[in-house]
């Protein structure tokens, strides 16, 4: 009886919980991104980032949350700081791959929807997001299993195999498998709905997630007298989370334009998509897909999330999407001079230190009118 009466309580607390940030998503004129914007990604800026290793995690003060995301925060509240750490390094990311781009990944502060209005529309630039997040979420969590920060997993022994000529099977090999089991159970809990964009996250999701497995490599370490590599030990590793970020720019690049079609099931109309394109290679459950075109992102635009390209630096001896012809949309850019302090004639002292000059060099800056 107690323990129903719980479980109740539990259900009204957390209906009231949502019934809150509804209104206060109201208030501020955000209750478009209640639907499809994962609002929790706010968990990785901030404040409630930089306390986390500090205080106790509340799981009912992260906003955003489905049902499902808050039981399972409750039940493994001690992985929450690697998946909030996973969102950063994903968001991170994000902006390095598209730092010459017209759009570069720009964070609001104070903002729940951390990307504001981008992430509204199902485009290319959402695809991305989703996929390099999820793939942050399923790393973060492996690293902190394979360094044991986490106590509730450890290091992977079922992917090894026979061991190849002149080394052995050592170490520990990191368990991709439960990172991305967590990316998957926590990011794709609230991907339930049966229309289009669910589809396309879930989609996307799954695909940042596969792109682990995809680049693990063999990580191996010599042993023996004076470093002679008599013995060698090999462990399954992921690679710098730099190397995902460049895969998954391949694949934001060559990203499949979808269509949606409605269809009745049981349930009622259900949404999926289909490739646009018949004569286009269909797409893999490891390629990125969308179905709205991107707006251009050369003015501001607060409809769009827009910031312009309006005094970004830009590069003039580029003809790609860096360079100021194409960053600066047309409108010309400006250009100015820098004085920069550097460390130059740098010499090495045996043994062991490095001395080097200060020089002042200047530098031309060019910027988009």
């Amino acid at each position: 009886m107690c323990a129903h009466v719980g479980f109740l309580l539990e259900r009204f607390c957390e209906t009231f919980r949502m019934i809150c940030l509804g209104c206060f998503l109201l208030l501020c004129g955000l209750t478009h991104v209640m639907a499809s914007y994962p609002i929790w990604w706010s968990l990785a800026v901030g404040h409630q980032y930089s306390s986390m290793g500090t205080q106790p995690i509340l799981c009912g003060s992260i906003p955003g949350l489905v049902p499902k995301q808050l039981r399972f925060c409750r039940n493994y509240v001690e992985i929450m700081p690697s998946v909030a750490e996973g969102v950063k390094i994903g968001i991170q990311e994000c902006q390095h791959q598209f730092r010459g781009r017209r759009w570069n990944c720009t964070t609001i502060n104070d903002n729940l929807a951390i990307f504001g209005p981008v992430l509204d529309k199902a485009t290319r630039e959402s695809a991305f997001v989703h996929a390099i997040a999820s793939a942050g979420v399923a790393f973060a969590v492996t690293r902190a299993c394979a360094d044991g920060s986490a106590t509730i997993c450890g290091c992977d022994t079922r992917h090894k195999g026979p061991p190849g000529e002149g080394w052995k099977w050592g170490g520990c090999s990191e368990d991709v498998d439960f990172g991305s089991m967590v990316s998957r159970e926590f990011a794709d809990a609230r991907e339930n709905r049966p229309d289009a964009r669910s589809a396309m996250n879930r989609h996307n999701n799954e695909a940042g997630r596969m792109s682990l497995n995809e680049n693990m490599f063999l990580k191996c370490k010599c042993h023996g007298l004076s470093g002679s590599c008599e013995v060698k030990t090999c462990w399954w590793s992921q690679p710098d989370f730099r190397i995902i970020g460049d895969y998954m720019k391949d694949k934001y690049d060559s990203a499949s334009e979808m269509v949606v079609e409605k269809h009745k099931e049981s349930r009622g109309w259900v949404e999926t998509l289909r490739p646009k394109y018949n004569y286009f290679k269909p797409p893999t459950e490891r390629d990125l897909v969308y179905y709205e075109m991107s707006p251009n992102f050369c003015d501001p635009n607060p409809e769009t999330g827009s910031f312009g390209t309006r005094d970004r630096i830009c590069n003039l001896t580029s003809h790609g999407i860096d360079g100021c012809d194409l960053l600066c949309c047309g409108r010309g850019h400006n250009t100015r001079t820098e004085k920069r302090k550097e460390k130059c004639h740098c010499i090495f002292h045996w043994c062991c230190y490095v001395s080097c000059q200060e020089c002042v060099r200047i530098y031309d800056v060019h910027t988009c009118k």
